[in-house]
This record gives structure tokens, C-alpha cells and sequence, in this order.
């Protein structure tokens, strides 16, 4: 099978990241007889030093007519300036935004290998095995209106979160399927007691849950959420929730994992095209040196096989190449290893 792949390398870390899932996919092409056609582009920090924009109207056209992106991370303190008219940022809520891509998947799960890597009590991470689903082109980041101004002789910052029904309806239907093929239990968060939006995200998640009576639904506030990730996380599996929630849970719950460079992401569309990218960001304190974790990006590419290429044989050769690795002791700085990031994908790829 032929697929066009965009690859958006991105900052930071970023470049040095998705060539090595490059090579892990020009392995899969190899031994599987497919044909990746890549075509990288600019994206981030570094399309606003050479274009003047952190998404081109070009670079967003090539995404859209991909089969699908690959994104590594973008952002760094070169383009932090609050007063910039254009940050990283920004081209990666355009790029959410203009794919369509409504659906967040972050797996969490946690490797026997690596229990001690985490800060928590290895008895707390027993049987981890979270998908947290995130809406992603909604509420408060892309609400409306937003920006500063003065009033009464204040100045004023305003952002507005909003969702339409619609929106949080077909996420929710996306997380009770994909919970039907997990161990059918869905948790909903929000802040139902405090925000308006909240209420009618836990309306519409309560009919969808009468309408899937095979799935069992709780609805828990975001603040009770938080804690339980850390104190009892095993209990969950399929967690979904609005856009703002599951950005800051998602980093919360990569602890769990021993390291943010291990988990990746899928966001999805309702075509068959979907962003695909590790949930670290573009670490610029490492960049350039070599010691990157890969495994989150090689992941995402796995994700990219499986939801938008069909291909679920050659995702789980991936799957299972990175828990060998990892059973085998092979280690990144980030989990106290010596191994460079081009050695890890080494390792990766001699076990598929």
C-alpha cells in the first residue's frame, strides 16, 4: 500500500526525534511491501524565523492533503515573547484546526520494566493502563471572543470556553467505542459544579451513556481526577474530557510512565487522516545533543499505522519491538540509561 506522510519535525528536539521514526517506518515499508512517501515541511519556532508565520497557508494545504502528519514537538524559549504576534503555539492550534482533528488519544500504561522510573509507589502502578481521550478544537483555547483590552481604566485579558453539543457529543461516542474494546468503563471529567459548559458536557456524556448500557459511565470532577490519577490510577480506563482538562491531566499521568518521552499521541479526524505526535515538548535544554528519548514518537508512529493506515499487524511489530527494548534494559538519559537517541531506535529496530 502507498501513504503520504508530512512530517513536521518542528523545535527543539523535535528534528532529532522524527528521523528516527522515519527509520523505523522505512523498516516497516521494507518488510511489509508498502511505500511511505515523506514530505517535511516547517512548522513552529522555525517556519516564523524563516517565513513569518508559525503555519504557512502552504504547510497547512500539504497537511490537509496527506494521508497523515507527523509532528514533532514545537516551541522553545527563543519564541516565549507574550507580546510576539505569533508563537509556536499558535500554528499548532491552526494545524488541530484546520485538520479537524477533534479526538485526542494519549495511552498511558505503565511498563513492569520501568515501575521503578516513576516518582509514585510501585504498588500504586500495578495494572496501569489508562486512554485518556482529550477534545481537541474546542473550549477555552479556541473560544471566542479572546484577546486584551482596557476597561474602566484596567487592562484585561479575556478568553472564552465554549462548546457546542455537537462537539462533545461526538467525542464522547468516540470514547464509549473505543471502551468496548477495552474493559468498558468510561470516565467522564469535567467541573459540573462551577461551569456552565461542564453541565452540558455531563448532559450530553449522561444520554450517550444510557445509549451504551454495556459500558459502565462515572462522571468525576476534574479536581478529584487529578488526584485520583496519582493516588489510585489503576482503577481507570478510558478517561475523556474537554480540551483544557486533558491538556494539563495528560502531562500529569505521563509520570506514571517514568517519563513524558515515552507516550505518545493520535489526534483523529472524522476522515481517516489524523496528527500524530509525542506528548513532550521540544526540550531545548538537550537539543542537539543526541540523547532524546525516541520511544513517544516511534509510538506515534505505531498509532499512525493502526488509525489512519488500517494497519494493525505493522503497529504491533512496533508495539512489541519497543517493550522487548525496553524488558531488555535499554535506557535513554531521561530513564537514567546511557543509550543516545539513535541507539535506542537501534535497539528498537533489531528486535523487529
Amino acid at each position: 500500500m502507498n501513504f503520504n506522510i508530512t512530517l513536521l519535525p518542528g523545535d527543539g528536539i523535535g528534528p532529532e526525534v522524527v528521523t528516527e521514526a522515519v527509520r523505523v517506518l522505512e523498516i516497516i515499508a521494507s518488510k511489509y511491501n508498502h511505500a511511505f512517501a515523506f514530505a517535511e515541511r516547517l512548522m513552529g519556532g522555525c517556519s516564523i524565523d524563516k517565513f513569518g508565520s508559525s503555519l504557512t497557508d502552504e504547510t497547512l494545504a500539504d497537511c490537509k492533503s496527506a494521508d497523515a502528519v507527523l509532528l514533532g514537538a514545537v516551541g522553545g524559549p527563543k519564541w516565549d515573547d507574550p507580546a510576539a504576534k505569533d508563537r509556536p503555539e499558535r500554528g499548532l492550534l491552526a494545524l488541530r484546526k484546520g485538520l479537524g482533528v477533534f479526538a485526542n488519544l494519549r495511552p498511558v500504561k505503565v511498563h513492569p520494566a520501568l515501575i521503578d522510573s516513576s516518582p509514585l509507589k510501585p504498588e500504586k502502578l500495578e495494572g496501569v493502563d489508562i486512554l485518556v481521550v482529550r477534545e481537541l478544537t474546542g473550549g477555552l483555547y479556541f473560544g471566542w471572543p479572546k484577546g486584551r483590552d482596557f476597561k474602566d481604566g484596567r487592562e484585561r485579558a479575556v478568553d472564552t470556553l465554549e462548546y457546542y453539543d455537537y462537539e462533545v457529543k461526538r467525542v464522547m461516542e468516540l470514547a464509549f467505542t473505543l471502551a468496548k474494546g477495552r474493559k468498558k468503563k468510561v470516565t467522564s471529567v469535567d467541573k459540573a459544579n462551577v461551569l456552565e459548559s461542564s453541565r452540558l458536557w455531563r448532559q450530553i456524556a449522561t444520554k450517550i451513556g444510557k445509549e451504551n448500557p454495556d459500558v459502565e459511565l462515572e462522571h468525576m470532577l476534574v479536581d478529584t481526577a487529578s488526584m485520583r490519577l496519582i493516588t489510585g490510577p489503576a482503577w481507570m480506563d478510558v478517561v475523556v474530557t474537554e480540551n483544557m482538562f486533558g491538556d494539563i491531566l495528560t502531562d500529569e499521568a505521563s509520570v506514571l510512565a517514568g517519563s513524558m518521552g515515552m507516550l505518545p499521541s493520535a489526534s483523529l479526524s472524522e476522515s481517516a487522516s489524523g496528527l500524530y505526535e509525542p506528548i513532550h515538548g521540544s526540550a531545548p535544554d538537550i537539543a542537539g545533543k543526541g540523547i532524546a528519548n525516541p520511544i513517544g514518537t516511534i509510538l506515534s508512529a505505531a498509532m499512525m499505522l493502526r488509525h489512519s493506515f488500517k494497519l494493525e499487524v505493522e503497529a504491533a511489530s512496533i508495539e512489541n519491538a519497543v517493550d522487548a527494548t525496553i524488558t531488555a534494559g535499554c535506557r535513554t538519559a531521561d530513564l537514567g540509561g546511557p543509550l543516545s537517541t539513535r541507539q535506542m531506535t537501534d535497539e528498537i529496530i533489531s528486535r523487529m
